[in-house]
């Protein structure tokens, strides 16, 4: 019996040596660069001049961040999250018409203990990337999916964020989604971790590349930080949502290079004919915050839009930021969610490709 009881110790020890030692997936090279045309393209088809006004309040005044919009059973649904006192907590509301939001309740709580027991900032994992397409969001296994940046100390995104996983059976109900892991799936301890994310992670989007282009069926962006405050946008590629991989050494969208100074950060993927676009949020590096772009033909090698910006500052709501993009296309129309930080505190409003006010806000 003791040689079975060490046996099987030994075996867990090797599992667990084995977990630790991560190398990173080397990186395809050798992408094409989007043309100048293409990109303007984009633009004109993503652009969204028209500021319909603020969509989402937190309740008694509570800061809420990072829309997330899908589809389900009929109905659009916001997964969002909400600065609770002390961290973030993830929660959702419903709409009829992507206008008229109805908070329904919380789907990730403060923890009882953890390595995330005091922030849970989700973000909707497998939605149809297609632009203009259904925008539900897919299984695997048997269910669906969450990433979540996660800590265990209270305050504003108090250094160091990890990212964990959830998942549930019903994406459009207020239930708790169930956490995957006791530890995170991605750290700043793992050895793989790559330089631009060694102080703490953020935001992540998680796409499934059914044709497995780089090898694995499930592809991870999320923003990293270094100690100065920096932060630039990665990749993570996995078979099984669980268990993840880095991809490639460097990062694949950074700005602010000459100053070693500002943030890229909550990349949206989505698919425009044969272009794959990402939606993202820069600050600092340029004045204020704002959201813009960036485009790829195989998900690697990214050309960034230099014109306009997509959301940038122009009213009371958000005169301070206007960030964060989730952005998606039905019935013509394109519908831009952002955080907007200004005369109402830190909400999320909502800009539009079509004047949906009857007049230029």
């Amino acid at each position: 019996m003791k040689r079975f009881v060490m046996a099987v110790f030994l075996m867990m020890v090797s599992f667990s040596l084995a977990e630790e030692k991560r190398d990173v997936v080397p990186a395809r090279e050798g992408g094409k660069i989007v043309p100048a045309d293409k990109m303007k393209a984009i633009y004109g088809e993503i652009k969204t001049p028209f500021k319909y006004g603020v969509v989402v309040r937190g309740e008694e005044k509570k800061l809420v961040d990072c829309p997330n919009v899908f589809r389900h059973g009929g109905k659009w649904f916001m997964v969002y999250i909400c600065m609770n006192k002390v961290g973030y907590e993830t929660q959702i509301a419903e709409s009829e018409d992507l206008l008229n939001w109805k908070p329904l309740g919380k789907i990730l709580k403060f923890a009882d203990d953890g390595w995330d027991k005091w922030q849970a900032a989700g973000s909707l994992a497998l939605c149809d990337f297609k632009w203009g397409g259904s925008y539900e969001p897919g299984k695997y296994d048997g269910k669906y999916w969450m990433s979540y940046l996660g800590g265990a100390l209270q305050g504003y995104e108090t250094d160091p964020l990890s990212i964990g996983m959830a998942w549930t059976l019903n994406p459009g109900e207020a239930r708790e989604w169930t956490r995957i892991t006791e530890n995170p799936v991605l750290s700043r301890t793992q050895t793989d971790v790559r330089a631009f994310e060694k102080e703490t992670l953020y935001k992540s989007q998680i796409i499934h590349d059914e044709t497995q282009s780089l090898g694995f069926p499930f592809v991870m962006y999320y923003n990293g930080k270094i100690k100065s405050g920096y932060e630039k946008i990665g990749m993570a590629v996995s078979k099984d949502m669980i268990h993840w991989r880095r991809y490639g050494a460097e990062p694949v969208v950074a700005n602010g290079e000459d100053k070693q100074r500002g943030i890229s950060g909550d990349p949206q993927i989505v698919k425009i004919d044969d272009v794959w676009v990402m939606f993202y949020f820069g600050a600092f590096w340029k004045p204020k915050a704002f959201d813009t772009f960036a485009c790829s033909y195989d998900l690697v090698t990214w050309t960034k839009w230099d014109g306009p910006h997509l959301v940038e500052s122009s009213e009371p709501w958000d005169n301070q930021y206007a960030h964060k993009p989730w952005v998606v296309k039905h019935n013509g129309v394109v519908y831009h969610y952002y955080c907007a930080v200004g005369s109402e505190g830190r909400v999320i409003a909502l800009a539009t490709s079509k004047d949906l006010c009857g007049k230029n806000k």
